[in-house]
């Protein structure tokens, strides 16, 4: 759970405390072991978490606001290698109208 906070976005634990720093790694290790999927980096799966949206044509801003990036560009460039699949469904949607 993330909630607003005035120096930034926290990270709650399931029992409403704040994790802070390590604690924040340190849950998600353990959340990823117990899942049994494969290890990724906390940033990995937020680069993941960008990119599935993107490509199932969530609006950058909606990802831009939910990654907390000042500005809209930031997402559309660091994410551009999702964007020309998504040119692609877009004339796809576009032809399918016709």
């Amino acid at each position: 759970k993330v909630k607003k906070h005035s120096t930034g976005p926290l990270v709650f634990s399931d029992h409403g405390k704040p994790l802070i720093g390590a604690r924040v790694s340190r849950r998600f290790n353990e959340a990823v072991t117990a899942a049994k999927v494969p290890r990724i980096s906390f940033h990995e799966m937020r680069h993941t978490h960008a990119t599935l949206l993107l490509k199932k044509g969530i609006s950058p801003k909606v990802v831009q606001e939910r990654l907390g990036h000042s500005n809209v560009s930031i997402p559309l460039q660091t994410y551009s290698h999702v964007l020309p699949s998504l040119q692609a469904d877009a004339a796809k949607a576009l032809n399918s109208l016709f």
